[in-house]
């Protein structure tokens, strides 16, 4: 099929949006190497350094996230695809004199694979890393193994959190026990009515009807949701989704919560505005508090149509972190 993207050599997208992201913000983030987005104001080595690793085609995420106050580096695979354990040990040689460094892993075979053969050279370098997994998607049962529960756009506030610790000078231990407190009571569910085509051939990458939709299916059109539905309102979706995702974490009236909602690329603000106003009033519903929220594209899926909810619960320290001051391209937050 033809591809009506502006674009050139398919073989190039990723070095190309790399260079173009990186001269665009070039205040704030360099490229290292081909593949690795890194802060262009590194912070002081005394403090503990955030990196990931995840592939191109979802922007901004990941490498939208990296400066102050969020990620140290970001390393990028090729479209939808994790990249090599060697570039990841790259990265982590760049970082090796902070005191000691965090990886962020999403659960994706190829993400957790390359990861993790990264952190085993790395150990034998010497290099203080430790990793923390995201497998916030409870489209296969909120009790699922975690093995089977994939990380989505939830990285990002999580990255929000970990950045702030990192920041505020806590050591490597202190901010993994600030973000597996989140980690584990945070939960992400998309919803999708067009999947999206793979910039490189055109292809879609799975399909659905026109007038049906999937409540679960992947970021990359992965089975796994609740199958096909005819397409439901705004509001029938949003209440059906938001429920989902505050028994998952089992979430009680009285407490406070961040609610995002993010654009998989094709869907406007309009529809997400909608989505967000009445995930809103279920809450309050709830008798849960909505103290941080976003509505808008945080990592994307190319033109895919649909969106992700992401829920998560916030007591004082996390909230304190989540509203501290950033500055990446994509998140800049002011005190």
């Amino acid at each position: 099929m033809v591809m009506k993207k502006f674009i050139n050599d398919p073989q190039n997208l990723t070095s190309e949006l790399l260079e173009g992201y990186t001269l665009a913000y070039r205040d704030r983030v360099k490229l290292v190497s081909g593949k690795i987005v890194m802060r262009a104001n590194p912070k002081a080595k005394e403090k503990v350094a955030i990196v990931t690793l995840g592939g191109a085609g979802h922007e901004p995420a990941l490498s939208g996230y990296v400066g102050e106050g969020m990620l140290d580096a970001s390393v990028v695979g090729d479209i939808f695809a994790a990249p090599g354990a060697p570039k990841v040990l790259e990265a982590l040689r760049l970082l090796k004199d902070h005191a000691g460094i965090i990886l962020v892993i999403l659960n994706h075979a190829g993400d957790v694979m390359n990861g993790n053969m990264a952190l085993e050279m790395a150990k034998k370098e010497g290099i203080h890393v430790k990793t923390i997994l995201t497998h916030e998607d409870i489209a296969p049962g909120a009790d699922a193994p975690v093995e089977d529960k994939r990380g989505l756009g939830g990285c990002v506030p999580l990255i929000k959190i970990l950045g702030a610790a990192a920041e505020a000078g806590l050591g490597v231990d202190e901010i993994l026990a600030v973000g597996e407190r989140f980690n584990r009571r945070m939960a992400t569910l998309a919803v999708t009515m067009k999947t999206a085509t793979h910039p490189q051939s055109g292809d879609y990458i799975s399909t659905l009807p026109d007038d049906q939709m999937e409540i679960g299916m992947g970021q990359h059109g992965e089975g796994g949701g609740t199958g096909p539905q005819k397409i439901a309102s705004a509001d029938e979706t949003a209440g059906v989704m938001v429920r989902k995702l505050a028994a998952s974490v089992k979430a009680k009236s009285g407490e406070k919560a961040v609610l995002i909602i993010n654009g998989s690329g094709a869907t406007t603000l309009m529809e997400m505005f909608i989505v967000f106003r009445k995930a809103y009033h279920v809450l309050k519903e709830l008798g849960i508090e909505v103290v941080a929220s976003r509505c808008e594209e945080i990592l994307t899926v190319q033109e895919a149509a649909g969106f992700q909810m992401f829920f998560g619960i916030l007591d004082a320290e996390l909230l304190k972190y989540y509203n501290a001051p950033s500055n990446a391209p994509y998140w800049t937050q002011i005190k």
